[in-house]
């Protein structure tokens, strides 16, 4: 491949998005941020934003805003894949979802548009308490969220950017697909319980029901899609489905995912679950 060329990635201010850019640069590749805010912008919802996001793109990393299970996201991911191809791209990375059918139908659709594809399907964030909306939750000292006890293996997202940033840069990894998931399962509860012993501080968690749960984020303003995709997420993809360890990350980098406990640790270590003033 052209190492004059650039890998674009897309949702480069998100998540895992802003580690893979990072990790790309330290490493001196060139990087294009895909983002509304870029230049070029880059915007899932405007197809003409596409083609000038990826001149001079050799591969790329494919994150969907806001998530493979929304309608329609399949069918944006294969086009934009088919583009890609048209442009000349022979690498995608593509962070998919487990248990999500719409995901695994973006994966083959993109499969078949030419370039070369390595698909990460990823279990539930661990991040996702520290820079979702769970955050605050944890900081008040209640998480309060409709899940009961399922277990789930937590994934950092450090690993999730290992792992694509590998597949981007290095060869073998065409044709894969990594199911990267933490180490243990842990029920919600057992991941609040966790984080309250890192910080020292009581940190409850409450079940509630799905419809009290809605309810409640209604109330505080969100958007009609949004609530609905958030309960599609924890009575349909937290349903049990995913309550099973994958060694992805050990497939792709030759060493085991990190624990949730270490990153609570590391994560309240920097304060950001320090209690809410009151």
């Amino acid at each position: 491949m052209n190492d004059k060329s650039s890998v674009l990635v897309l949702g480069g201010t998100g998540k895992t998005g802003r580690r893979v850019a990072q990790r790309l640069q330290e490493l001196g590749v060139p990087t294009r941020i895909g983002s509304r805010t870029a230049t070029p912008p880059f915007d899932w919802e405007n197809p003409a934003s596409w083609a000038p996001a990826l001149l001079d793109v050799r591969a790329a990393y494919v994150s969907f805003q806001p998530d493979l299970a929304v309608p329609g996201a399949p069918q944006a991911v294969r086009a934009f894949g088919e583009m890609a191809a048209t442009a000349g791209v022979q690498r995608l990375v593509l962070l998919s979802g487990r248990g999500e059918e719409e995901a695994q139908q973006a994966e083959k659709l993109l499969a078949e548009t030419g370039p070369e594809l390595t698909v990460v399907r990823s279990s539930f964030f661990a991040q996702n308490f520290t820079e979702g909306q769970f955050a605050q939750g944890i900081r008040d000292g209640q998480l309060i969220l409709p899940v009961g006890a399922v277990p789930e293996p937590f994934i950092d997202i450090e690993d999730i950017a290992d792992v694509a940033v590998a597949a981007l840069t290095e060869d073998g990894h065409g044709g894969k697909i990594y199911e990267v998931t933490g180490p243990r399962l842990l029920t919600f509860a057992e991941a609040v319980a966790e984080i309250s012993a890192a910080t020292g501080r009581s940190i409850d968690y409450v079940e509630v029901t799905p419809d009290e749960y809605g309810a409640a984020l209604t109330a505080d303003g969100l958007p009609a899609d949004l609530v609905e995709f958030l309960l599609y997420l924890f009575t349909t993809v937290l349903d049990g489905r995913n309550a099973r360890i994958d060694d992805g990350v050990r497939e792709a980098l030759g060493w085991g995912a990190r624990d949730f406990g270490d990153f609570a640790r590391a994560a309240a270590a920097t304060g950001v679950w320090d209690e809410s003033p009151r």
